[in-house]
C-alpha cells in the first residue's frame, strides 16, 4: 500500500486510518470525508463576508489595547491581512501602533 493518507485537521496527527469511506484520527476521533481536510475552516467577518490573505479590512468598533492606552479607533483600514488560526484569527500591522491579532468579529471587509 503506497498511498499516503493525509494528517487529521484537528490535531495534526499523522496517525490517521481508514474506515470504510471515511479517514479517523486515533488521538482525537475526528472523523472526516477525504478531500474536504484540504479546504480548511473559512474566515468569516462580522457581516458573514469570507476573508481571505490579503485583503483589506475596516474595524467596526474602538478596540482598547491590553496593557498600553492606545485605542484602535472605529473606520481604521487594515490593509494585507494574514489569517491564522487560534483565539484571534487575523494577524495585521496597523500604522502607529504595529503587529497585533485581531479577531474577525470585529472588522468589516472592504471590497473596491
Amino acid at each position: 500500500m503506497s498511498q499516503t493518507l493525509p494528517p487529521c485537521p484537528e490535531c495534526r496527527s499523522a496517525y490517521t486510518y481508514e474506515a470504510g469511506s471515511l479517514l479517523v484520527c486515533p488521538e482525537c476521533g475526528h472523523e472526516w470525508a477525504p478531500g474536504t481536510a484540504e479546504t480548511g475552516a473559512e474566515v468569516r467577518d462580522s457581516v458573514g463576508n469570507v476573508l481571505a490573505d490579503g485583503d483589506t479590512v475596516t474595524v467596526i468598533k474602538d478596540l482598547k489595547l491590553k496593557g498600553s492606552s492606545s485605542v484602535i479607533k472605529v473606520g481604521t483600514k487594515v490593509r494585507g491581512i494574514r489569517l491564522v488560526e487560534g483565539d484571534h484569527d487575523i494577524d495585521c500591522k496597523i500604522p502607529g501602533i504595529g503587529q497585533i491579532g485581531l479577531k474577525s468579529q470585529f472588522v468589516k471587509k472592504v471590497t473596491d
